[in-house]
């Protein structure tokens, strides 16, 4: 599993939901994590991001502590990311 990561600051990179929470995307393949930052890129996002492989319970955890809501990418699903 991997998620995306500020590389300055090290913080987890999430977006909002549909109700306005932050939702961590923690996707199965770095593929796909390497696809989406690379989307993010291209519509102008300015922070360098790293892929990171992670632990999901460990990801899960620190959502509960923050608030944050997370969310499983499989390989089948196709994400872009939210207009800037």
């Amino acid at each position: 599993m991997y998620i995306l990561t500020d590389k300055l600051t090290g913080g987890v990179y999430a977006v909002l939901n549909k109700d306005q929470i932050k939702t961590v995307q923690i996707f199965e393949e770095s593929e796909d994590a390497e696809r989406y930052s690379n989307l993010l890129e291209a519509d102008g996002y300015e922070d360098d991001l790293d892929i990171v492989e992670v632990d999901i319970s460990t990801v899960a955890q620190n959502c509960d502590s923050y608030g944050y809501f997370y969310t499983v990418i499989t390989k089948n699903d196709f994400v872009v990311p939210p207009k800037l």
